[in-house]
């Protein structure tokens, strides 16, 4: 498996607290350093992180309510300030251009390294030999897309059925591996001789915000890790209708309907100042239930 870590830097919903900041969520893997949203104040969440915005490659928006992209600003002008060269990948749903301009006309700021913004919806946003990046629509009381990064794990290789077959061992085991066909005096072996059933790798999948839907649970099917968004307890199920987001109760049940290994709950409103009913809630209907606090990592 690759070693895959995820760094919580913003728990809170549209308003800080003395202890959490607004949603931003990095994600390291696959020699990459992701962002998930970009919340008033990421900037500095990330230094406490020790994390390097240098380093990030591309950053995934949700959607535009002020408390997923109001960082977003400071930390493109950050790293302008340090000299950044290297291009940059910003991923968000539709509106994403009217958010370039936003971006470029703001202040007497002035950026000078390649920015590429890439407006997206239900669809395979990025395929690699290490890696598939899904967005998908939720639902949302503006356009909203929840994301899902899942490793693409080769077959394994059976080492003794390969050299039963006469290939020897060497380059040509590699090659097979990677798919790739061979010939060996004269007979072509093809790769599905060689190699083991299909391997499922670890799946990190985000909600952004949205009501419990169809389109969730099924986005969010065999998660490893499931972070879903968890404004309110239950009782305040009518505020979270309302307002288009969900309850503890809700995420733990899209975990389960999904089959998820894992549930993160994050996104708290600022009313609840103790969030121990959120989590009690949820282990109710999901046991492996977690809250995400500011600065928590988790690695798989």
């Amino acid at each position: 498996m690759i070693k895959v870590e995820i760094i919580f830097l913003g728990t809170s919903s549209a308003v800080h607290s003395y202890t959490r900041n607004h949603p931003a969520i990095v994600l390291k893997a696959f020699g990459e350093t992701m962002l998930f949203d970009c919340g008033e104040g990421t900037q500095r969440q990330l230094i406490f992180a020790k994390v390097s915005p240098m380093k990030i490659s591309k950053i995934f928006i949700s959607h535009y309510h002020g408390d997923h992209i109001l960082g977003l600003p400071g930390l493109l002008q950050s790293m302008n300030f340090r000299g950044r060269e290297t291009k940059l990948t910003i991923y968000g749903p539709k509106g994403l251009y009217d958010l370039k301009n936003a971006l470029f006309h703001l202040g007497y700021s002035k950026i000078e390294f390649p920015i590429e913004f890439i407006e997206i919806g239900s669809e395979t946003v990025e395929s690699t030999e290490e890696y598939v990046i899904q967005s998908q629509y939720v639902q949302h009381n503006v356009p909203c897309l929840a994301y899902s990064v899942e490793e693409l794990k080769k077959p394994r290789f059976l080492r003794e059925k390969a050299i039963e077959l006469g290939v020897p061992v060497g380059p040509d085991f590699g090659r097979l591996h990677r798919g790739e066909e061979v010939e060996i005096n004269g007979r072509i072996i093809k790769p599905e001789q060689v190699l083991g059933p299909p391997r499922k790798g670890n799946k990190i999948t985000y909600s952004g915000d949205t009501i419990p839907c169809e389109e969730m649970i099924e986005f969010a099917k065999n998660s490893t890790i499931l972070i879903h968004e968890s404004t309110y307890i239950n009782d305040d199920a009518d505020k979270a209708e309302e307002n288009f987001h969900s309850t503890s109760f809700d995420a733990a049940g899209i975990a389960k309907a999904s089959n998820s290994k894992e549930l993160i709950l994050t996104h708290f409103s600022t009313r609840y100042t103790n969030t121990d009913e959120l989590l009690k809630e949820a282990k109710e209907i999901f046991e492996n239930t977690k809250l995400a606090n500011d600065f928590m990592k988790i690695n798989i």
